[in-house]
């Protein structure tokens, strides 16, 4: 698959998943503003891997109109374990390059898991992503965007009870049919 069909799909679980459910409150505005920036990472290596992460931190440095970015990792990061030991590489490069306060990530996987709980729990889908992501925040933007907010805490709970009603079986289908566009 091509980069480009790659790049559309994680657009459209953004667009058609993430803000039409609500998922995340603050997508939304960044979306209509066009300032999410994505960008896939099409190594398997590690070192390539962790170098387009400090890329993309190095990018947020220079390009103000880029409020947060979305790293796309379609090849290598397929098992959630693999995927969790790579974000967690990535948060202490985060920390070691200095960029911790400044950046923040979010993970998003296709098998995504919330410790604790069931794979098949609804609730693990408001991290399911079409492909293994990393998510920089701009902190700061972050923590303007939660103090405006009612009720911030609220947010997790909220989309539990959400996915929940839902249904598994429902959005394994949403997931499923972002992947065929």
């Amino acid at each position: 698959m091509c980069s480009n069909d790659i790049i559309n799909q994680s657009k459209h679980w953004v667009k058609g998943f993430v803000i039409k459910h609500n998922i995340c409150p603050f997508a939304k505005r960044e979306y209509d503003k066009d300032a999410i920036h994505y960008d896939m990472v099409n190594n398997s290596k590690l070192e390539e891997q962790l170098q387009a992460f400090i890329q993309a931190c190095s990018q947020l440095d220079e390009d103000n109109s880029i409020e947060t970015t979305l790293l796309i990792y379609p090849k290598g990061l397929d098992d959630f374990d693999d995927y969790l030991d790579f974000l967690a590489l990535a948060n202490q490069l985060l920390e070691k390059q200095g960029y911790e306060g400044i950046y923040q990530l979010a993970s998003f996987h296709p098998d995504y898991c919330f410790e604790g709980i069931d794979d098949n729990d609804a609730s693990n889908y408001s991290n399911r992503s079409p492909y293994p992501m990393l998510h920089l925040l701009r902190e700061n933007s972050l923590e303007k965007a939660l103090a405006n907010y009612p009720d911030p805490e609220a947010i997790p709970q909220r989309n539990i009870a959400y996915l929940q009603k839902l249904g598994r079986e429902q959005l394994t289908q949403l997931l499923a049919k972002i992947k065929k566009l």
